[in-house]
């Protein structure tokens, strides 16, 4: 069963990068050409940026989680690792709770956000609604919360072969 969770959440992971890479790449396309239509068309175009700040909000949200079960987040731990190790261990399962505290607020809140602002529209894009903008939040606070448990329950997931797959592998041998 272990085994399967973590496949599928392998899968989850990988789906999460590649939410996230798509919507940079999108970005990396769309400003420009709201820059060619200002400056040299001359009509700049009204959609070019609300779609660009919807895909950085993707790109935050689901990286974020990516980044999470990675261990590629920020952290700083020059305080903790001069601790005990039964401190380090408390402060450890102190962030667990609180990270999934902070996932679960964001998942529940975020969907609500969406489900009342539903039937609102961006205005410059009369056809969105204004909830759909908001989805990457509590779907990426959905992720991030499924990688927390998965790092309570399993330990942390970062050495995982489809995390790990472009880093250089190192053999180690016996003294």
């Amino acid at each position: 069963m272990k085994n399967k969770i973590l496949r599928l959440n392998d899968t989850l992971y990988l789906t999460c990068i590649w939410i996230s890479g798509l919507s940079v790449i999108a970005m990396s396309l769309i400003i420009p050409w709201g820059i060619f239509a200002r400056y040299v068309l001359g009509t700049g175009s009204q959609w070019p940026e609300p779609i660009a700040i919807v895909l950085m909000v993707v790109f935050t949200f689901f990286g974020a989680s990516a980044a999470y079960r990675a261990r590629a987040h920020i952290a700083v731990a020059m305080v903790t690792e001069r601790l005990p190790k039964p401190t380090q261990r408390l402060l450890a399962s102190a962030i667990d709770v609180l990270m999934l505290m902070v996932a679960g607020f964001v998942t529940l809140y975020g969907a609500k956000l969406c489900m009342e602002t539903w039937g609102q529209t961006v205005g410059q894009l009369p056809w969105m609604p204004v909830g759909a903008t908001y989805l990457p939040v509590p779907l990426g606070g959905l992720t991030t919360l499924i990688f927390v448990m998965e790092h309570i329950a399993f330990g942390q997931q970062g050495d995982r072969a489809v995390v790990t797959f472009d880093h250089p592998k190192v053999k180690v041998e016996a003294a």
